[in-house]
């Protein structure tokens, strides 16, 4: 997801978003410790919906 699709969603819809994005994230990481692109890009994502939030 890119920053302007996150930029068109409303405040709801990015927490909503982010709390789905954490979940993924712990998944991610209980699943496999060789999965570190498909974190970081959890990360990336993450720190993009709270660069919009604040």
């Amino acid at each position: 997801m890119k920053f302007k699709e996150l930029k068109r969603m409303n405040k709801e819809d990015r927490e909503k978003k982010m709390k789905e994005l954490k979940m993924e994230l712990i998944k991610a990481r209980t699943a496999s410790k060789a999965g570190g692109s498909k974190i970081k890009e959890i990360k990336k994502m993450i720190a993009r919906i709270n660069t919009l939030n604040k």
